[in-house]
């Protein structure tokens, strides 16, 4: 018996399902790759690996709401890379920089790790691996990119002069510990906005995102930290000024317990409404014993 040979397009179609994945892997070699970097003592090409990793973890997703494979392996692979390039790898970058002589800088570094690894378990579990409107807490990619292009930026020609260099490990350290409470608090964050020329708001707001987007890769050192600064400053400051800290869900998505989605309402039971016709139970009744046995 002669088989058909198989359609092409199960092969495509497996291929499409591969693609997301791709995009999450290529984030872990950038994360991997900002670690080698600064062990070579290159802090300016380790921070764009964040930012590379940032942006291809931001289209893994994209893709693949776009082709309809999102999966729960490339959820967990996600969140697993994630840990690696905006986690460990920024934690490493400023240890590198100016905690590597100091004999407890270390942890610094552990804490924001471990912010790290609870804010995407809770962003899981909360959020089911997507946020449907905003984020509850900073999110892991912008923390890691904050800190690991604060040198680029106190290093850029000009900013330097002004502001003296790299920070001190005091103010990487307090800004790491800052970063960890952000992500852990349920401040919420707006998503980026999609790229859309439906409608005169959404055609300008593309057109300040394609213009933020060209600005930073002209000169990615002066306008990197500051924009994403500015994005952290913005939730805590929107939240206390319009006191959305008090619309947030009461629940807290560390517990594994789950609501009742049913609505069930626990309501007693009149029994002399279905007490058999053969004993009837009169209006006035008030006790039981004037219907009778119940068969």
């Amino acid at each position: 018996m002669i088989r058909a040979p198989k359609a092409p397009r199960a092969a495509l179609q497996r291929g499409i399902i591969i693609l997301p994945s791709a995009f999450t892997i290529g984030n872990l070699f950038f994360g991997v790759y900002a670690m080698v970097s600064a062990s070579r003592g290159n802090f300016g090409w380790a921070a764009w690996c964040i930012v590379f990793a940032a942006l291809l973890d931001m289209l893994d997703g994209r893709v693949a709401r776009f082709t309809a494979t999102g999966s729960r392996f490339g959820a967990e692979l996600d969140s697993l890379v994630d840990v690696v390039s905006f986690g460990v790898a920024p934690a490493f970058i400023a240890y590198q920089l100016v905690f590597a002589d100091q004999q407890w800088g270390w942890v610094m570094s552990f804490i924001y790790v471990s912010a790290t690894a609870i804010r995407l378990a809770r962003f899981n579990v909360e959020q089911g691996g997507h946020a449907k409107r905003h984020f509850h807490g900073l999110p892991s990619p912008t923390a890691g990119m904050v800190l690991a292009t604060a040198d680029p930026f106190f290093t850029a020609a000009g900013v330097e002069n002004v502001l003296g260099g790299v920070p001190s490990a005091q103010a990487i350290g307090i800004l790491m510990i800052v970063l960890a409470l952000l992500m852990l608090s349920p401040v919420p964050y707006p998503l980026v906005p999609r790229l859309s020329i439906k409608g005169a708001r959404a055609t300008i707001t593309s057109l300040v995102l394609l213009g933020c987007a060209f600005t930073a890769l002209t000169i990615p050192e002066y306008v990197v930290f500051p924009f994403l600064g500015t994005y952290t400053l913005w939730g805590v400051t929107r939240s206390t000024v319009l006191g959305l800290l008090d619309r947030l869900p009461d629940q807290d998505p560390l517990l594994d317990e789950e609501e009742d989605e049913g609505g069930a309402e626990i309501r007693s039971v009149d029994y002399r409404e279905i007490a058999p016709e053969r004993y009837p139970v009169a209006e006035d009744d008030e006790t039981p014993e004037t219907a009778g046995p119940l068969l």
